[in-house]
């Protein structure tokens, strides 16, 4: 039976820990120069309706490290932009490929497409969630810090898609997370909430970073919503993850951004190039986390 990665509640926490188990193997192989070729054969195809830098080229060289193939697809070289069918393409598809990759704007998009899909879809981020960028995140936290339960994440800055899935893997993992952000750029409550770990939201970024483990951030206006960058960059700028907020957090805090950053917003430069960052750390481990899951759904009778 095909299993997908639509939010991070499509694996269990055992799951979860089994994975990071892997990517942590895989991350070792790589350094070591160790060929390891359990996807050959296989073909990921990728849809982009969305751009991307750290999703494309980690699914792409994960794939071919892996021993697959990726097929790089935007919106105006498949039918669905000319009126076909979720449905009809998903089941097309489904004929060609060993699985699928979406990065687009409609989560219930994605939904429909795993519906139809007889392969496994991965969620490369919607509007709504971007479930492998917070499963890489949070394997991150475990590599730096040892452990993840109990780990108080301080989450500043705007309620948007990353922030969904960082509820939802704070909960599923038993972390506590403490979400700053003004009242009207709140995210959505929902059924994500229910597990193990501790979800707050408040308004004072200090507040959230007292005790804290990790301090991360996002962009202000994410993709599609460039209409708005004016008001939220306005509204936004008490929530810049500067010097004085990192000061206000542990002795030893970590930051981290998903990445793209924009400097001297939403984080200054000093923090960004600081000794308390492991951004770019995080940037590497999309590959190894992501690797892990394409073995993990493509190959299912591989044991993790």
């Amino acid at each position: 039976m095909k299993k997908d990665l639509l939010a991070i509640s499509d694996f269990s926490r055992e799951e979860v820990l089994d994975l990071f188990d892997k990517a942590a193997d895989l991350k070792e192989k790589r350094l070591k120069g160790i060929s390891h070729s359990p996807l050959q054969g296989k073909t990921l195809g990728m849809i982009f309706n969305k751009n991307s830098t750290r999703t494309r080229i980690s699914f792409e060289v994960g794939m071919f490290e892996l021993g697959g193939h990726a097929l790089f697809l935007t919106g105006d070289q498949l039918q669905l932009n000319r009126g076909e069918t979720i449905s009809d393409s998903a089941k097309v598809l489904s004929r060609y490929l060993s699985g699928i990759l979406i990065r687009t704007f409609d989560h219930d998009e994605v939904v429909a497409l795993a519906e139809h899909a007889t392969i496994p879809v991965i969620n490369g981020l919607t509007d709504f969630n971007h479930p492998v960028q917070i499963l890489s995140d949070i394997f991150t936290i475990k590599e730096k810090l040892g452990h993840i339960e109990g780990v108080k994440v301080a989450y500043v800055g705007d309620g948007n898609n990353v922030t969904h899935s960082w509820m939802t893997g704070a909960s599923l993992m038993g972390m506590h997370l403490a979400i700053a952000c003004p009242e009207s750029c709140k995210p959505q409550s929902g059924p994500w909430l229910d597990g193990k770990g501790k979800v707050e939201i408040v308004e004072d970024p200090f507040e959230a970073v007292q005790n804290a483990d990790i301090i991360y951030t996002d962009v202000w206006v994410s993709m599609g919503d460039e209409a708005n960058e004016e008001t939220k960059t306005k509204l936004l700028l008490p929530y810049q993850i500067n010097q004085k907020l990192v000061d206000a957090a542990k002795k030893d805090v970590r930051i981290m951004h998903c990445l793209p950053a924009h400097r001297e917003m939403e984080i200054t430069a000093e923090v960004m190039e600081g000794k308390h960052s492991i951004i770019f750390d995080q940037a590497e481990n999309r590959l190894h986390v992501q690797k892990a899951i394409l073995e993990k759904l493509l190959s299912p009778s591989l044991p993790l």
